[in-house]
Order: structure tokens, then C-alpha cells, then sequence
């Protein structure tokens, strides 16, 4: 806690003596976002701005399922293209379809799912050609 502001020192010249003695014992030196930009003045501001940051750190995401299993699926294409073996090919394919299936026979809230489940055979085929 700092000292009272001693009567007859302006306000200006008290805090700018506090900031210097604080930056001269180094209590400036480990605070987080030491060193790093100030977020963009110009941005409109958000009420939210800190769970939206504290979610991002924490890499949660809030899409709905049915768009979180669409961005999954598109994903696991990315992921046969760049797969090594067969066996990864089938693999993601099988997981993602397991997911499909269930969400297919119980569908979750939000929008409609409009996936289908992806040939896994299919996708070998395509896949050993593009070798």
C-alpha cells in the first residue's frame, strides 16, 4: 500500500515520485504482458473481452455441436491429405464417423448437421492415387 499524498505536493508530482521509485525497485519487470503490445485502441470495445480472452487462452471453443462436428470433418479431410499410412487414413475417417453416427441418431440442438458419413474405402482409393 503506498503512503498518503503529503499536504502540499500536487498530485501530479506525488504519482509521477511513486511510478519512479516502483520502476527503480523493479516492480514493473514481471508483470504479465510485460514487453508485449497494448491490445488496438481503435478495436469497438467489447463487454466480453475478457472471457472471450480467458476462453482463447484456454483454447475452448463455443461453436454449436453440430458446426463444431462439420469443422471436425473438415478438418479430418486436411488430415487423410497429409496422413502417412492407410492405417491413419482409416483411422480418421472411423472416428469421425463414429461421431457422425451419433450425432445422426440423437441430432444436437442448433443447426441441422447435413453430414454424411465418408466413405472410408472411397477415401483410400482417392488417397493412394494422390501418392
Amino acid at each position: 500500500m503506498t503512503d498518503r499524498k503529503p499536504p502540499g505536493v500536487n498530485f501530479e508530482s506525488w504519482i509521477d515520485k511513486q511510478i519512479r521509485d516502483a520502476s527503480d525497485r523493479g516492480d514493473f519487470k514481471d508483470l504479465p504482458g510485460f514487453g508485449k503490445p497494448l491490445p488496438d485502441e481503435k478495436a469497438p470495445y467489447d463487454e466480453l473481452w475478457w472471457i472471450k480472452g480467458k476462453m482463447h487462452r484456454e483454447g475452448v471453443s463455443v461453436l454449436p455441436i453440430a458446426l463444431a462436428l462439420r469443422k471436425e470433418a473438415e478438418d479430418a479431410v486436411e488430415a487423410v491429405a497429409a496422413a502417412r499410412t492407410e492405417a491413419q487414413v482409416r483411422r480418421i475417417l472411423t472416428e469421425v464417423n463414429v461421431k457422425i453416427d451419433a450425432a445422426t441418431r440423437m441430432p444436437p440442438p442448433g443447426p441441422p448437421l447435413n453430414l454424411k458419413r465418408f466413405d472410408v474405402e472411397a477415401a483410400v482409393e482417392e488417397w493412394r492415387t494422390a501418392l
